[in-house]
């Protein structure tokens, strides 16, 4: 299955921002044409077989790729700490049970930012929060 040029960026672009004729604004020259023509012409791609075979393509790598999820870090994380528990590794079990703590935003350190002379620099009501930052 090849596709033009134009196409491959139609798909890539509909992948990015979900909208065809907005895809179609990217990958073809528009500017003569009416917005109507613009959805039709947009929804002709989206009928086209190389190009649905393109996107489904995409979208199962995408799906594979983003299969990582804090539910399938906590689980890996929390396998790691049974086994350091079960090992008797005090130092590995706190380390998983920290991992899992920061992965859903628990016991983060909060540092406020201020200038030299001791004045905070942050919005009011605004807090950073750096993670994994020593002194």
């Amino acid at each position: 299955m090849s596709l033009t040029v134009k196409q491959e960026s139609f798909v890539n672009k509909y992948i990015e921002c979900g909208n065809a004729s907005e895809a179609y604004r990217h990958a073809y020259d528009y500017e003569k044409m009416k917005s109507t023509t613009v959805n039709r012409k947009a929804k002709e791609l989206m009928e086209n077989g190389k190009i649905t075979a393109r996107l489904d393509e995409l979208r199962a790598i995408s799906a594979e790729r983003n299969a990582v999820t804090v539910d399938s870090l906590t689980k890996e994380l929390e396998e790691a700490r049974v086994m350091a528990t079960d090992q008797e590794a005090a130092q590995a079990m706190i380390a998983a049970t920290m991992g899992k703590a920061k992965l859903h935003g628990i016991g983060l350190e909060r540092k406020e930012i201020t200038g030299k002379d001791g004045e905070s620099l942050m919005p009011t009501g605004l807090t950073v929060t750096f993670v994994g930052v020593d002194e």
